[in-house]
This record gives structure tokens, sequence and C-alpha cells, in this order.
């Protein structure tokens, strides 16, 4: 899942990116299954973006609880190491680690708010790139 998605999240509860993020929580808490795939420069990102003042301030939230999250995160989350032979690839270097990411983890999915900013992905490799709302139609989650 790329960023994005996550920050989404602490946003709002109704939303489509919180409903995935807590599905996620949920099959790993019932089946210790690990839906989503981070790296460690994945997690340097996130501490970054989500710790940013304004988003702090839009989350009602505070550094402290914004790191545990994301150690929650990383505790339900499979740990890709990352080969970098093949970048750039998109015009992001944050995109090109998502993307790498999920090639390395063989992953089916890149979660995403920014489809158009993974153009081409799923041509190149077999990665299909849908938003929080498409994955959880996706997997039958919402109707």
């Amino acid at each position: 899942m790329d960023t994005d998605v996550f920050l989404s999240s602490l946003f709002s509860k109704q939303g489509a990116s919180h409903r995935l993020v807590t599905w996620i929580v949920k099959q790993y808490k019932n089946s210790n299954k690990q839906y989503n795939v981070i790296s460690n420069t994945q997690v340097i990102e996130f501490l970054a973006v989500l710790t940013r003042d304004k988003n702090l301030k839009r989350a009602n939230l505070n550094k402290d609880d914004v790191e545990t999250f994301i150690d929650g995160i990383c505790l339900i989350s499979f740990h890709q190491k990352i080969n970098f032979l093949w970048r750039p690839f998109l015009r992001d270097k944050d995109d090109d680690m998502v993307l790498e990411v999920a090639f390395n983890a063989k992953a089916d999915y890149i979660v995403t708010h920014n489809i158009k900013d993974f153009e081409g992905v799923e041509d190149k490799f077999e990665i299909k790139v849908l938003t929080p709302k498409e994955f959880l139609l996706t997997i039958g989650e919402l109707k």
C-alpha cells in the first residue's frame, strides 16, 4: 500500500482507506496472515509524511500516536528486501519505492489513491493498481 492510503486512514474513519487498514489488521489478528508488504525505506517515508505538522493537526493526533500506528503497521506487515536494479520506472522515486516492494514481494496489487502515478505498471509488471475502494470491492469487502 502506498503511504497516501495510510495517511487517509488517519484522516477519516468513514473512508475506504480506514476500512482497508482495519481489514488488514483483522486478517492478521484472526489468521496471522500479512496482507501488506513494506520495506525499511517505506517506514522512513511513513515517519516523514505521517508526522508532518499539517498531517498531525488534520488527523488530530500527536507524533507518539502516529509512531505507535506505524509500529502497528510494521508488526502486521511482511518486510520485503528490495532490489534496486531497474530504477527508475516511475516519475516519482517514492512511487518507485512502492513498486519495488510490490515487485520483489510478487504482489498482485498496489493500493494507492494516485492511480495515474503508477501508469504502465500493470502492463510491464503484471501488478494491478487499485484505489482502496476498488481493492475492497475486488476482495468482496464492499458491494
